[in-house]
C-alpha cells in the first residue's frame, strides 16, 4: 500500500461512499488551498444535469458477460440500454460481498443470484474502475500546480458494519486497488468510518448549534442496502468544533429503500402477469415490472410519499403500452397501472417495523450499560432515512416509547441526508490534518484481538489447573501452550488518533540469520466478560504478520554475554514495537524499531487467515515452543468506564512491555496470570 510521506498533506481527500442504489463521492482541493468540502454532481450521462449521487449499476452484453462493460451509472438509463434485448443489468450487488449475504441470496433467489464470489467481485471491479476513470478525467483538472499522477490523493471508502474485517472488508480493499486507485505512487487508499459514523461526523460538523456538551446521540443511517447504528457522546462543542466519543459497538442490518423497490417490482409483476393471462400485453410482464420500478416516475413518488402534498391515488406508466389498454381487475386504466397510498404504505411499512426494532435494539443495550444516561437526540440520515415517511413514523414511535432512556429524544434529519456519508469521510480527515485530532476521537472495538503465546506452569496458579501442558525441549519446563494476551476488548474504547503498542523482545545469536518473527493474531466475538484464556471454538486465527528486521541496523541490538568469561551463551537482544491500528472496520499493523516506522511494505508482512465457522483448534504442536512467553506482571489497566467523559483519561496509552522468546538461552520469567479485571487482567509482557 501507497503512504505519503510523514508531514506531507496531499492536495485532495475524497470520500467514496458506494452504496446500494448510487454512489456518492466528496472532495476537499486542498491543492488551491481550500478546506471546504464539494461533491461530483456532473456525471456521465446526465448532461449539464445536477446529480448528487450516480447509480451502482454496469451494464454486459449478454454475448459475452465476461467483457467490459458496455455501461455503467446514468449511461446505463439510456433508451438503447434500457430497451436492449441483448442487455444484462447488473445492480444491488453491494450487500453480495459478504459470503453470508451472497449465500442467502442464492438460497433465496438462485436464478438472479451470482453463481460464485468472482462475479460479483468483477461487478465490482469494473464498477469502481469507471468510477475511477470518470474522477480521474473530473477532479484532476481542477488539481492546481500538479498533475493527477503525480499528485498526493487520498481515497476514503467507507463500509458497511454488516461487513467482516475478513474476508469482505479485506477482499474490498484488494477490490478497489485492482480497480485502479492507489495506482500511481503519490495515491493511498483507506478505510475510513463506517457509514454511520461518518454521518454522525458530517451532522456535528455541518449543525454543531443543535448538540450540547454530553449530549448522547443516536444515528441511523438508513440507506439503500443497509442501515447502520452508531452511539456517541458529544465530548467538547469549543469554537463550533464538536468531538465525538463511541459509547457502543456500532452494528448495522439490511434494511434499506432497495427491498421497497424490490417488492414493488414483484407487485407490479403480480398485477401485470393477471392482466397478462386476460388480455396479452406487448411486453413481457416482469420486464415491464422492473422498467416501472426503475422510473423516475415511481421513484419520485416514493421519494415524496409521506409528504404533505402526496395523494391517496398514484399511477404509473407501463412501458410499450398504448392508452387504450385497460383491465379493471389489475386496476390498469389509459395504459397505466394505479394504486393506493396504502399499497406503498405496506411497503413501507415492513421496512420501517424492522427499523424500529434495530433501534430499540440498541436502546436497551445502551440502557444496560448506562442506566443513568438520556439519548437526546436521534439523527436520520441516508436516502430512506430522508423519507418524509419514516421520520414521521419514528416520531410517532419515539413520542409514546417505554424504553427509559429515549422518553426526551428528539428525531432529527442530517443536513443533505444522502451525501451525509461521504461528506463525513472526508469532514473527518481534514479536521485531522488541521488540529492532528479527529472528531471521532474515540470508538468501541466490534471485536477483541490478541496474541497467541505461552505462559510457564505454576502449579500454585489456580487457573492452571487442569490446563493440557507441554514441555519445552530447550529448557525441560512445562507450559501452558495457545494461551491469549488480549491487546484490545470488544467494546472497549480505542483511541483512533494513538495506535495500542506492543514491545517486543527477540534473543538470536550471532550465527543466526533470521530477521523474522511472526505472531499470530487472534480474534473473538464473545463479550468481554466471556473472553478465554486459550484458544477454543470461539477463537480463530484472524491473521499471521511477519515482523522482517533484517534491514534494522545491527549496531543498535543489545549485545549479551559478549566477553569470554560470560558464563551465558552470547546473543543480540532486539527490541522493536508492533503497532496496532484498529479501524472501524480493519486492523492495520506497524513495525517499529529505534524510535523510527520501517517500510510498511518490506518490514511487516499480515497474511490474514480464511474467515470459517469456528472450528476446534488444531492440536498443540512442540514445534511451537518459541511461542512468545507470558511471565508474571502486573495488569496495565486499558480504558475507564464508558460513564460521563471517561475514557481512560488522559496520558493512557494501551502498551504492553517487553514479549521474550527464549530462542537463545537466559532465564525465562515466571507463569503469568490470567485472572483478573473483568475476570481476565490485562497482561504486561515482559
Amino acid at each position: 500500500m501507497n503512504e505519503l510521506v510523514e508531514g506531507e498533506k496531499p492536495h485532495m481527500v475524497i470520500g467514496i461512499d458506494l452504496g446500494m442504489t448510487c454512489t456518492g463521492v466528496a472532495y476537499a482541493n486542498l491543492s488551491i488551498g481550500s478546506e471546504t468540502i464539494r461533491w461530483v454532481q456532473k456525471w456521465p450521462g446526465r448532461f449539464q444535469a445536477n446529480e448528487n449521487k450516480v447509480p451502482t449499476v454496469v451494464v454486459y452484453p449478454t454475448t459475452s458477460p465476461s467483457s467490459a462493460p458496455s455501461s455503467w451509472g446514468f449511461l446505463s438509463e439510456t433508451i438503447a440500454e434500457t430497451t436492449a434485448q441483448d442487455k444484462d443489468y447488473k445492480e444491488w450487488f453491494k450487500t453480495l460481498l459478504s459470503p453470508p449475504h451472497l449465500l442467502r441470496k442464492q438460497q433465496s433467489d438462485p436464478e438472479n443470484a451470482p453463481e460464485s464470489m468472482i462475479e460479483v467481485e468483477k461487478w465490482y471491479r469494473d464498477y469502481l474502475n469507471k468510477m475511477y476513470e470518470y474522477l480521474a478525467f473530473k477532479l484532476g483538472g481542477e488539481l492546481s500546480g500538479v498533475s493527477w499522477e503525480d499528485a498526493r490523493i487520498e481515497f476514503i471508502f467507507s463500509v458497511p458494519t454488516t461487513w467482516e474485517p475478513v474476508p469482505t472488508v479485506e477482499r474490498f480493499k484488494s477490490i478497489v486497488r485492482e480497480a485502479g486507485f492507489g495506482v500511481h505512487s503519490g495515491h493511498i487508499v483507506t478505510i475510513g468510518l463506517t457509514e454511520a459514523e461518518a454521518a454522525a461526523v458530517h451532522v456535528s460538523t455541518e449543525a454543531p448549534g443543535i448538540f450540547r456538551e454530553n449530549d448522547i446521540l443516536l444515528v441511523c443511517d438508513a440507506g439503500g442496502g443497509t442501515t447502520d447504528l452508531s452511539v456517541l457522546r458529544v465530548t467538547g462543542t469549543h469554537n463550533q468544533a464538536i468531538n465525538l466519543q463511541q459509547l457502543d459497538v456500532v452494528f448495522g442490518e439490511t434494511i434499506g429503500s432497495a427491498a421497497i423497490d424490490y417488492e414493488f417490482e414483484k407487485l407490479m409483476c403480480e398485477r401485470l402477469e393477471r392482466a397478462h393471462a386476460d388480455k396479452p400485453l406487448p411486453i413481457d410482464p416482469a420486464d415491464a415490472a422492473w422498467e416501472m420500478m426503475k422510473s423516475r416516475d415511481f421513484q419520485a413518488v416514493k421519494c415524496e410519499y409521506g409528504a404533505p402534498d402526496d395523494t391517496p391515488l398514484f399511477s404509473i406508466g407501463i412501458p410499450r403500452l398504448t392508452h387504450t389498454y385497460n383491465n379493471e381487475e389489475a386496476k390498469i386504466r389509459s395504459g397505466e397501472v394505479t394504486f393506493e397510498r396504502e399499497d406503498l404504505q405496506r411497503l413501507f411499512d415492513k421496512q420501517i417495523n424492522k427499523l424500529l426494532q434495530l433501534i430499540d435494539t440498541q436502546l436497551q443495550i445502551l440502557y444496560q450499560k448506562l442506566p443513568a444516561e438520556q439519548v437526546a437526540h436521534l439523527v436520520l440520515s441516508g436516502g430512506l432515512g430522508n423519507s418524509a415517511y419514516v421520520q414521521a413514523r419514528l416520531r410517532q414511535h419515539y413520542a409514546i416509547t417505554s424504553l427509559p432512556n429515549a422518553r426526551g429524544i428528539s428525531v432529527r434529519i442530517a443536513p443533505d441526508p444522502q451525501l451525509a456519508v461521504c461528506k463525513g469521510l472526508v469532514a473527518d480527515r481534514i479536521r485531522k490534518l488541521i488540529t492532528s485530532h479527529s472528531v471521532l476521537g474515540w470508538r468501541c472495538c466490534r471485536s477483541s484481538y490478541g496474541t497467541m503465546c505461552k505462559i510457564m506452569y505454576d502449579k500454585k496458579n489456580p487457573d492452571h489447573v487442569g490446563k493440557q501442558l507441554v514441555c519445552d525441549p530447550l529448557n525441560g519446563k512445562m507450559y501452558i501452550m495457545q494461551a491469549i494476551a488480549w491487546f484490545v476488548k470488544k467494546g472497549e474504547p480505542v483511541s483512533v488518533d494513538k495506535p495500542i503498542v506492543h514491545n517486543f523482545v527477540k534473543k538470536v545469536t550471532p550465527n543466526d540469520p533470521r530477521r523474522a518473527f511472526p505472531t499470530s493474531v487472534i480474534e473473538c466475538n464473545l463479550d468481554a466478560p466471556y473472553l478465554p484464556d486459550q484458544m477454543g471454538p470461539t477463537t480463530r486465527v484472524l491473521c499471521e504478520i511477519s515482523s522482517d528486521l533484517s534491514s534494522a541496523d545491527e549496531t543498535k541490538f543489545i549485545e549479551k554475554n559478549k566477553r569470554f568469561w560470560s558464563l551465558g551463551k552470547h546473543y543480540f537482544k532486539v527490541e522493536y514495537q508492533v503497532r496496532v491500528i484498529i479501524g472501524p472496520a480493519d486492523i492495520r499493523f506497524e513495525l517499529w524499531f529505534d524510535n523510527q516506522k520501517l517500510s510498511r511494505d518490506q518490514s511487516i508482512r499480515v497474511d490474514w487467515a480464511p474467515a470459517p465457522t469456528m472450528s476446534p483448534p488444531p492440536p498443540v504442536d512442540i514445534s511451537i515452543h518459541n511461542r512468545v512467553e507470558l511471565p508474571d506482571s502486573y495488569p496495565t489497566h486499558m480504558s475507564g468506564g464508558l460513564g460521563g467523559n471517561g475514557f481512560g483519561g488522559p496520558g493512557i496509552e494501551r502498551t504492553g512491555t517487553a514479549i521474550i522468546d527464549n530462542t537463545a538461552s537466559g532465564k525465562p520469567g515466571k507463569a503469568g496470570k490470567l485472572s483478573g479485571i473483568m475476570g481476565r487482567s490485562w497482561p504486561v509482557y515482559k
